[in-house]
């Protein structure tokens, strides 16, 4: 039986299950909820599947607004739960302020890997080199030589992926052009498919027939409109192939339901520290199935996968937005 207590008013809602008896996981969404198609449902796949594998139970909340994250996570940790998996890097500075108040609970956060505690294990993806290789695909899938990115929220991480997927891009075709927009500057950005849909059109009127979508919710318009416009996309972190079968290139799939399977496999014994996943850890890459075999050639897997271990190899380096804030292929 499961009770439902109050956060924060009638908005949200703390699934606590009743008579547990050991230290059960909890997992805080960003915002966006857990069925974005995305970035939390990719955590929500990967806390289903322990659950499922170990017949446990995880405790969880969707957030509604900035000042949950703080009450969610003194919340849980004063319910006992134990690890307490976070979503996305707002929350970085709640973080920083709870978890040393707890330093029996590990806490464990997804995109971020600045923070100095002993009890926090920090997540990072290299987004970069898995948004290279997509970015590949869409040079070589592209006919007008001009492909488009779509990002969620304009914050460091999102031109972190539209830096690697020009490189990408270049790779294949120096003279291509790419065109990016962010959808805004506020976490509403994470869930507007609306704008989605309006800056895809906008990138299809300058010439666009292939758009990568790194914006969490908002990423389902972008995906709806390039198929009800005749071109393709590229999803993100999940496998969205299957959104629109025949219409998606690829999804440049960002293993987060790895990262939180594995911290609660671990329990209270998960380790702390900051941890990275990239190609070489399979914490990134690009989606091929039944919905989008018929979409790559022999060719193009051939030179992706080439790709993919020359990074791996150290023979190609993706530069990485974070080194000094600027992109070499892209000017957002």
């Amino acid at each position: 039986m499961t009770l439902m207590k109050s956060l924060m008013g009638a908005a949200a809602t703390l699934a606590l299950s009743a008579g547990a008896a050991l230290a059960e996981p909890a997992l805080i969404f960003d915002l966006g909820g857990k069925f974005d198609k995305s970035f939390n449902e990719a955590a929500f796949g990967g806390a289903q599947r322990w659950a499922e594998e170990t017949g446990g139970t995880f405790r969880e909340i969707e957030l509604q607004s900035e000042a949950q994250r703080e009450q969610a996570l003194r919340r849980f940790a004063e319910a006992g739960a134990n690890p307490i998996v976070t979503m996305g890097f707002a929350m970085a500075d709640p973080l920083s302020s709870v978890a040393p108040d707890y330093p029996d609970t590990k806490f464990v956060v997804i995109d971020v890997t600045w923070l100095d505690a002993p009890n926090i294990r920090q997540v990072g993806f290299a987004e970069h080199e898995g948004s290279y290789l997509v970015g590949m695909m869409a040079a070589m899938a592209s006919k007008s030589d001009t492909v488009g990115f779509v990002g969620g929220m304009d914050v460091p991480l999102i031109r972190h992926f539209g830096c690697g997927y020009a490189q990408g891009v270049k790779a294949v075709n120096p003279d291509a052009t790419v065109i990016a927009n962010m959808t805004g500057t506020t976490p509403s950005a994470w869930n507007d498919p609306v704008k989605g849909s309006e800056l895809t059109k906008a990138q299809i009127s300058q010439g666009a027939d292939v758009v990568y979508a790194a914006a969490g919710g908002t990423g389902v318009g972008v995906l709806q409109t390039a198929a009800d416009e005749g071109i393709l996309s590229i999803g993100v972190d999940s496998n969205q192939n299957h959104l629109h079968p025949g219409k998606v290139l690829t999804s440049m799939l960002k293993r987060v339901d790895v990262a939180v399977y594995d911290a609660m496999s671990a329990g209270d014994a998960v380790e702390a520290g900051v941890f990275s996943m990239g190609l070489a850890e399979e914490g990134v890459g690009y989606a091929l199935d039944d919905n989008n075999a018929a979409l790559i050639t022999d060719d193009m897997k051939a030179a992706v996968d080439k790709a993919r271990q020359q990074i791996i190899d150290g023979e190609i380096e993706v530069v990485s937005y974070y080194a000094d804030n600027s992109c070499p292929a892209l000017k957002f």
